[in-house]
């Protein structure tokens, strides 16, 4: 078994420029920490990495996920697309009316609800447009991030509270309208895996003393299998290529399948296809820290304090999805979703003469829509079963030949 530095060398520095945690944050960070040491020893040494994140996001009362601390917003550590702007939202009611027309009714359901703006903003539009759901099921794996919901949603709209139910799981079978997954699958556990001199090798958690450290060794039959698959459909993948795999997305994918009678299924995150994920460029893969709006690389800084991310391989889900049994209908960028979803229209409808509200809202679009913002690195796959119209947020420009 071999260790290489990291961070990778130079974001030491990077790390020490990092606020500090208050003390209450240190000694929840400490016991996640004793956690962690407990299942590696367990475990018998060691933790594959996906498991590490798993815990570091998800532990019940101690990952980042699971704790109380403010992750969303400007007092957080990132801003999400729904609290960027309500134009998000406005334009995804149009593509909920669009499906849920075309069903004869039915439910949405958000993965992952967050702060629960998206939910806010998105049944707001959609009672002004006289297209409310039957019922707005939302699934959260944090029961701090419900309680937040609940009482955001109780505020704003307390006449539709009797529509809206939080599920501990999938949905039933039958389900009929649109599944929402906003920034789910970048949180999802992944797999870190290196190509040395031709041998795959998988990235394991382990104890130094009292510290946790990364190791790379032998990697287990699934991600041994699933990575030399990889490097046949891959030419980006050379000597000593780092990356990871998301080995949890094909399930989630067929459970929903499982589950979904007729509508449509949007997963909006930042990512690649396939090509392009695997670059040689990108030989040190895309896992990411978000720490009080500050990016590093360091995923065993503080855990249970900072989000960890991997970018999606959008080609792997539209692959699962097919094996799935659902269409793969649109993927398009996030610029290229709102549009089609009428976003011009609504920016065109806004009043010049109310300044504030006005530049408010063009700022807003601009986050959402640049290139250099949200625009072009969040995409948005759609996966649908029994839809006979293409959904409009494809309309405009539908990128399905890149996959």
């Amino acid at each position: 078994m071999s260790t290489d530095p990291w961070p990778p060398n130079g974001h030491q520095d990077q790390l020490s420029r990092l606020p500090v945690p208050d003390d209450a944050l240190l000694r929840q960070s400490k016991s996640l920490v004793e956690l962690i040491v407990e299942r590696i020893n367990q475990s018998g040494g060691r933790l594959p990495f996906d498991r590490y994140m798993e815990l570091a996001l998800y532990a019940p009362g101690l990952g980042y996920y699971s704790a109380g601390s403010r992750k969303f917003g400007e007092s957080g550590d990132f801003i999400t697309a729904p609290e960027t702007s309500n134009l998000f939202a406005r334009c995804l009611a149009r593509q909920c009316r669009q499906v849920l027309e075309e069903v004869g009714g039915g439910d949405v359901l958000e993965f992952g609800a967050g702060s629960g703006v998206l939910a806010a903003d998105l049944l707001d539009e959609l009672e002004a447009l006289g297209s409310l759901p039957d019922r707005y099921l939302i699934v959260d794996v944090s029961p701090d991030l419900k309680a937040r919901q609940k009482v955001l949603l109780q505020q704003r709209l307390p006449g539709v509270m009797n529509r809206i139910f939080w599920l501990d799981g999938f949905p039933a079978e039958g389900f009929r309208g649109l599944i929402i997954a906003n920034e789910v699958l970048d949180a999802m556990p992944v797999h870190r895996f290196r190509v040395d001199q031709g041998r795959v090798q998988e990235q394991y958690v382990e104890v130094a003393g009292d510290q946790l450290k990364l190791n790379w060794g032998v990697a287990s039959h699934v991600l041994q299998a699933s990575v030399e698959h990889l490097l046949e459909l891959s030419d980006g993948i050379s000597v000593d290529y780092e990356s990871e795999l998301n080995l949890r997305a094909a399930p989630w994918l067929r459970a929903l399948s499982e589950r979904l009678a007729a509508g449509l299924i949007l997963l909006i995150d930042y990512g690649y296809n396939r090509a392009e994920y695997y670059h040689p460029q990108r030989e040190r893969g895309t896992l990411m820290c978000h720490y009080r709006h500050r990016a590093h690389q360091d995923p065993l800084f503080h855990p249970g304090l900072q989000d960890i991310t991997a970018q999606v391989d959008f080609t792997g889900l539209a692959e699962a999805a097919l094996e799935a049994g659902l269409a793969v209908c649109g993927y398009t960028t996030q610029a290229f979703f709102l549009m089609g979803c009428g976003l011009e229209r609504l920016l065109a409808d806004s009043d010049p003469e109310d300044v504030q509200r006005h530049l408010q809202l063009m700022q807003g679009a601009k986050r959402l829509t640049l290139p250099s913002e949200m625009g072009e690195r969040f995409k948005v796959l759609g996966l649908s079963r029994g839809l006979r119209a293409q959904p409009i947020g494809f309309s405009v420009r539908d990128m399905r030949g890149r996959l």
